[in-house]
Order: structure tokens, then sequence, then C-alpha cells
């Protein structure tokens, strides 16, 4: 996982499982993706956009803004990226 030096966003590459991620903005997006995670002014909810690796656009994930339990934003991003794994049009909730 790299995270920026506050620790306030991650980012990391992930091959989406079958049926990839959910975006608001194209639909389903498969394959190789880059996701970022940045935590939300209140601390408690994260915005998640993707895009293909490599690409200069960026999609928001279907779901976001999110809640982020406990505001554990590292834990919802290892989560998040575990979902996306396992691809079904995984969204941000």
């Amino acid at each position: 996982m790299t995270d920026s030096p506050d620790t306030t966003s991650y980012q990391d590459d992930v091959a989406a499982g079958p049926g990839g991620a959910m975006t608001d903005d194209v639909g389903v997006i498969t394959g190789d993706l880059t996701i970022r995670t940045a935590a939300g002014r209140d601390g408690h909810s994260a915005h998640v956009t993707v895009q293909y690796t490599g690409a200069d656009e960026w999609y928001t994930l279907t779901g976001s803004p999110a809640p982020v339990p406990d505001g554990n934003l590292a834990a919802y991003h290892d989560s998040l990226l575990a979902r996306i794994r396992q691809g079904g049009a995984a969204t941000a909730t």
C-alpha cells in the first residue's frame, strides 16, 4: 500500500476480478486498475477514484464518498482492494 506522508490518502494498483469495478462515469472497468482512496474532511468518509493503470483519466467509484468504519482509512482501503480483486462490479460501499 502506498501512502502519502500525512496518510490522508492511499494509492495502489490492483488486478480487478471478473466483473471489475463499477464507476459513476463509464460503468464497469476491468483489468489492471489504480485505486486512490482519500480521506474526507470529516475524517469518517472516503473519496475513491479509479483509473486504468497508466492512464490519465480518473473515474469516481460508485458509492463514493463512502463511510469509513472507525475512521480507519488504511483498513478501509485494504478492504476495498480485496473487494475489487474479487470483482463483481465492486463499489465503494
